[in-house]
């Protein structure tokens, strides 16, 4: 039961990591300057 545990708590570390390097990932690649949005619920400007 002790090692289900030990790799419970490896595969939650290893899914958070991968979790943190992705939102890491998608932050760095927006375009920086001015985010213009349009759809349903009207116009959105956003400065990056």
């Amino acid at each position: 039961m002790k090692q289900n545990t030990l790799y419970l708590v490896i595969g939650a570390l290893a899914a958070a990591l991968i979790a943190l390097g992705l939102y890491v990932y998608r932050e760095q690649s927006k375009p920086s300057g001015v985010e213009l949005r349009i759809d349903e619920s009207g116009i959105r400007i956003q400065e990056n």
